[in-house]
């Protein structure tokens, strides 16, 4: 179940990305990674197959941030 549910997020961040929708995608980027941890805590996936996990979580992040920064709406952040 964790794997589909993998495969659907990642696939649902990179449609909300060609569509210029960032937050969103972002979201998705995000169930992916925590996904990926409940994978790797379960023991799930081996050592080579972690690497392509991150591989693909950081390149959801990087899609991410590029759309971000594509959009102009970048603003300060307040603590």
């Amino acid at each position: 179940m964790l794997f589909r549910q993998f495969e659907a997020y990642e696939k649902e961040s990179e449609k909300l990305i060609e569509a210029g929708v960032v937050y969103p995608a972002y979201d998705y980027c995000l169930k992916c990674s925590h996904t990926f941890n409940l994978l790797d805590a379960a023991g799930a996936i081996s050592v080579t197959e972690r690497t392509g996990y991150i591989g693909r979580v950081r390149k959801l992040a990087r899609l991410c941030a590029h759309a971000y920064l594509a959009t102009g709406r970048r603003r300060a952040f307040r603590c």
